[in-house]
């Protein structure tokens, strides 16, 4: 960027804490850019006769509507400019459907699809879309989660379910995080090129980029097979008929024993 270039604004949605928090930390140091990044979000986990429409609602109306009403306010604005960069804090839930977490992955799938389909049109405005997509971050807001949902009676969720909840689900879920997780540093400005500091700040900026290259081998089995059954095929087993060779596998990409590599490139 020319020095000359005259000073531009940072808006962030979602920074009080975690990832965002630490991506203003970050944008704090170098005020000369102007862009909107959306990352306000919250979660839910659980079996699905146990959740509520309200509370999912909840999630659709954060993670999806939250980002949508963001940009219809600003994009007008952007258009007028004939300049801009919309950064989306999407998830590889995004790109992969995980077990007890369908509404999540749902939330995300509808960012995911929408901005794919904004990012053509505006093209012909010279404003750029960007979803990056962390996987496992470790923050106080997943810790919570896990812990309330640990502890939780979902309301009309039959015993095999609950089993395989509490007994399956989240022990793997505690080892994702452990041998998988980043900490909200890395996604903003970590020592990996895919991170959120650096798509913004690029000249070209990608549709996609993934954050967390040791988790990308997951995200891979579903580009693999367009038909999706290796994917759906693969996670079932692993969890519900080999769930200590899901453990020894989470190990292996922690220490890079496996081949990994962010998709897309």
């Amino acid at each position: 960027m020319n020095m000359a270039d005259p000073p531009r604004t940072v808006l962030i949605s979602g920074c009080s804490s975690g990832i965002g928090l630490q991506l203003a930390v970050q944008l704090a140091r170098d005020p000369r850019q102007r862009y909107q990044v959306n990352n306000a979000g919250v979660g839910l986990v659980g079996p699905l006769e146990g959740l509520s429409l309200t509370s999912m609602q909840k999630v659709f109306d954060t993670n999806f509507f939250g980002a949508v009403r963001l940009v219809k306010a600003v994009l007008p604005g952007m258009k007028r400019r004939r300049q801009g960069h919309i950064v989306v804090v999407s998830s590889v839930m995004g790109l992969q459907g995980v077990v007890f977490n369908d509404v999540y992955a749902a939330s995300k799938f509808a960012l995911e699809g929408f901005f794919e389909s904004l990012a053509v049109q505006l093209l012909q405005f010279d404003i750029f879309v960007s979803l990056v997509e962390p996987g496992p971050v470790a923050t106080d807001f997943e810790g919570k989660l896990l812990e309330q949902v640990s502890a939780a009676e979902p309301p009309g969720a039959d015993p095999d379910t609950l089993h395989y909840f509490r007994d399956l689900y989240l022990p793997a879920s505690r080892e994702l995080f452990r041998s998988l997780g980043q900490s909200p540093e890395d996604v903003a400005q970590g020592s990996t090129p895919q991170v959120i500091v650096k798509v913004i700040s690029s000249a070209s900026p990608p549709l996609r980029r993934q954050t967390n290259a040791r988790y990308s081998p997951l995200t891979a089995l579903k580009a693999a097979d367009p038909s999706g059954s290796l994917y759906v095929r693969t996670a079932h087993r692993l969890l519900f008929r080999w769930p200590r060779l899901l453990g020894l596998g989470l190990r292996c990409l922690a220490c890079g024993c496996l081949r990994s590599r962010v998709w897309p490139r």
